[in-house]
C-alpha cells in the first residue's frame, strides 16, 4: 500500500474536533488514509512518496455542494446577463436543449478543473437536462478522468409549459422513464462504502419544473437504495409564490409534506425561509446549500447562514451553475459567503474560519459524509495548500488563515486527493487544459448561436 508524507507545512489547519492548526505540521498516509497527523518532528522520516510544504498553508480539500457543470458552456450570454431566475431560465432553455453528449462531458472538465484549481477535492453536480441522448454517464466518465472525487446527480424535470411548469416541452423527460434511469444510474456507479470517489444522488430539479408524484417516487427510491435526494428550494420570491398558488404551501412546507426532509436531503439556496421552517431543517437534519455569488447575480436574495448556523442546520458551499455564477471557484465562494452574511450590518456575521468550516466540514455533512473534510486519523487524504509568499498574501501573513478568504481568492498550488497529487506547482496533472478548452469554446459557440 502506497504511503505518502506531507511535511514541514508553515501551518497545517485540521478543521478537526478541537480546531488545531499546526505550525510545521504535516501528515502521513497510506493507501488514501490519513494515519497521522502532527508536527513534523512527529512524523515519519520517510513514504514513498514526500511532498515538502514549507512556506505554505494546508488544509483540507474544499466541498463543493452545488453545481451544474454544463452551464460553463453559457456563461455570460448577453441575453441573460440581466435577469432574475425565472427570466434567465426562459431565456437560457432554448439553448440547453441544444446539448450533446460531448458537449456534457467537456463542459465537466472545464467545470471541475476549475473547482479544483481552485481548492475544491469533492464536488457534486446536478445535471437535471438530458436532450439528444445526454446522460448523466458523460459527466461521470469527466470526474473520472480528472480525478476529483465526486457526487452525481441524476437531475430531472418533467413539468412542462403545457402542464403549468416553467421549462419547455422539449427539454422535460417522461416520469417513468427518469424513475427507470434514476434506479440505472444508482445500480450502474453509486459506492456507498467509506472513501468512495463516486456516488449517485437523486435530484428532481425545482417545484416549477417537476410534479409532486415525482418527489415522491424519488424519494422512494433514494430511501430504498440508500442515497442522498437534492433539489433547488426557497431560491426566489417566484418560486414562493408559485408554491402557494400551485400547492398552496410555502416551499419547504411543500417539501416537508412530499417527504423531503431528512439528514438524506439538503437543498440548494434555501434564501426565502422563516424561523420555524429554519427550526424544522434543523431538527431534521435536512442541509442546506449556500450559493452566494448565484443569489447575488440574480438578485434572489441573502440566505439566513447565521441563523441557520445558530440554530444548528447543517450548511455547505455550492458556486451554483456556471451561467449564474459565472465561475467555479469554490474558495471565492468561501470570501463572498463571509462578506455577504455582514453586508446588513453585523461584521460578526461570519467569521473567516467559519467561512472555511463550511466549505470544508459543512460541506461533507450536507453530502452526508463523515471520511473527508478534516485532517484526522481515519479520514480521506484530501488535502490543498497555497504559498505564503506570493504578492496577493502581502502584509497577512499575521494570520495566514484568514488570509486565504480575506485576500483576493487564490487558486491553489498543491492538492492532493486520496493520496493522489492533482496539483502540483499551480498545475494541474490529470488532464490537459488547453485543448479542452479550446474544444470548449467551440461547443459553447455552437450552442449559443445555433449552428
Amino acid at each position: 500500500m502506497p504511503t505518502l508524507l506531507l511535511r514541514n507545512a508553515t501551518l497545517l489547519v485540521t478543521m478537526d474536533d478541537a480546531g488545531r492548526e499546526i505550525p510545521d505540521g504535516g501528515l502521513f498516509a497510506r493507501d488514501g488514509v490519513i494515519q497521522q497527523v502532527g508536527p513534523t518532528a512527529e512524523l515519519p522520516a520517510t513514504a514513498d512518496q514526500v511532498i515538502n510544504a514549507q512556506g505554505m498553508v494546508v488544509l483540507p480539500g474544499l466541498v463543493n455542494t452545488h453545481h451544474h457543470l454544463y452551464q460553463t458552456l453559457t456563461r455570460a450570454v448577453p441575453t441573460a446577463q440581466d435577469a432574475t431566475l425565472f427570466e434567465w431560465l426562459k431565456t437560457l432553455y432554448p439553448i440547453w436543449a441544444r446539448l450533446t453528449p460531448e458537449a456534457v462531458y467537456v463542459s465537466a472538465l472545464v467545470g471541475l478543473a476549475e473547482l479544483m484549481l481552485s481548492g475544491c477535492t469533492t464536488a457534486s453536480d446536478h445535471l437535471y437536462i438530458y436532450p439528444n441522448g445526454c446522460r448523466i454517464d458523460d459527466e461521470i466518465r469527466a470526474a473520472q478522468e480528472i480525478g476529483i472525487r465526486f457526487h452525481a446527480s441524476r437531475g430531472a424535470m418533467s413539468l412542462g409549459e403545457s402542464k403549468g411548469g416553467l421549462p419547455p416541452d422539449r427539454v422535460v423527460e417522461d416520469e417513468d422513464f427518469i424513475l427507470k434511469d434514476m434506479q440505472r444510474a444508482v445500480e450502474t456507479y453509486h459506492d456507498p462504502n467509506r472513501y468512495a470517489m463516486l456516488r449517485i444522488v437523486l435530484a428532481p430539479c425545482s417545484p416549477f419544473s417537476v410534479t409532486p408524484d415525482l418527489m415522491r417516487e424519488a424519494a422512494a427510491m433514494a430511501r430504498a437504495c440508500g442515497v442522498h435526494l437534492h433539489t433547488h428550494l426557497a431560491e426566489t420570491l417566484d418560486e414562493e409564490q408559485f408554491c402557494l398558488e400551485r400547492f398552496g404551501r410555502r416551499p419547504v412546507g411543500y417539501a416537508e409534506d412530499l417527504g423531503w426532509v431528512g439528514d438524506d436531503v439538503w437543498y440548494a439556496h434555501g434564501v426565502h425561509v422563516n424561523g420555524e421552517e429554519i427550526g424544522l431543517l434543523a431538527h431534521t437534519g435536512t442541509g442546506v446549500c449556500h450559493c452566494p455569488s448565484s443569489n447575488m447575480r440574480l438578485a434572489s436574495g441573502i440566505a439566513p447562514v447565521r441563523a441557520y448556523l445558530d440554530a444548528g442546520v447543517k450548511v455547505g458551499l455550492g458556486v451554483d451553475g456556471s451561467a449564474s455564477n459565472d465561475s467555479s471557484h469554490l474558495l471565492a465562494e468561501a470570501r463572498m459567503a463571509m462578506l455577504l452574511q455582514r453586508v446588513t450590518g453585523n461584521p460578526r456575521g461570519l467569521t473567516a474560519r467559519e467561512a472555511l468550516y463550511l466549505a470544508t466540514r459543512g460541506g461533507a455533512a450536507v453530502l452526508g459524509r463523515d471520511d473527508i473534510g478534516q485532517l484526522a486519523p481515519g479520514f480521506a487524504a484530501d488535502f490543498i495548500g497555497f504559498r505564503l509568499d506570493r504578492l496577493d498574501y502581502a502584509g497577512a501573513l499575521h494570520d495566514p488563515v484568514a488570509a486565504l478568504v480575506f485576500c483576493t481568492p487564490q487558486r491553489v498550488d498543491l492538492s492532493v486527493i486520496h493520496g493522489r497529487v492533482v496539483v502540483e506547482e499551480g498545475h494541474l496533472l490529470t488532464v490537459d487544459l488547453g485543448p479542452i478548452v479550446e474544444r470548449h469554446n467551440r461547443i459553447a459557440r455552437q450552442m449559443v448561436r445555433g449552428e
